[in-house]
């Protein structure tokens, strides 16, 4: 069966949110240390697309193996040209490629929507795996905040790493992404 990224439905939200579960329960992806709601994760799903911002899935048939989004970086009007991205697997998918193309196409749709700057803000320095798909796409490493969030009774650390979109910061932007316009 062919992998297929696409938007997001309605009826992916009960996936999401156990992909989700886990990587709050199981990993260092995330800061957060109780999984949101269905109700919490659809919110969240709706404001991202209430922003005009893409939020995706890949699947296998009726299977999500992973989703993946951007937000506003910081929700100050000048940040409005750089967003952050955010990319949760299944488990059982880790491995296979499936982030990279998320990614890919995550990247392609935040261009589409006038994003000039996309951030990943990775949680744990040894998160091997999102470090090397994003550096994999063309994100470069810009800084270390070391130690600055306790899960799991040890410090972790936040990678930071970026990747221009379009033309970047060698022209002036066009109109506001959609959200702001």
């Amino acid at each position: 069966m062919t992998l297929l990224v696409r938007p997001s439905q309605d009826g992916d939200l009960g996936a999401i949110t156990d992909i989700y579960a886990h990587h709050v329960r199981r990993s260092t992806g995330t800061f957060e240390t109780e999984p949101p709601s269905l109700h919490e994760m659809g919110q969240r799903r709706a404001d991202v697309l209430a922003k005009g911002l893409p939020y995706l899935v890949a699947a296998q048939g009726p299977q999500v193996l992973g989703f993946a989004y951007c937000n506003w970086f910081k929700p100050r009007a000048a940040y409005r040209y750089s967003a952050e991205d955010s990319i949760y697997l299944d488990p059982a998918a880790q491995g296979r490629g499936v982030g990279r193309l998320l990614l890919a196409e995550l990247v392609r749709q935040a261009e589409a929507a006038g994003i000039r700057k996309l951030i990943a803000v990775i949680g744990d320095s040894a998160n091997a795996g999102s470090v090397g798909v994003h550096s994999a796409l063309g994100f470069t490493q810009v800084g270390v905040l070391q130690s600055c969030g306790w899960k799991f009774d040890r410090w972790l650390d936040v990678v930071m790493m970026e990747k221009a979109l379009g033309v970047g910061d060698k022209a002036p932007p066009g109109p506001p992404p959609q959200a702001l316009a």
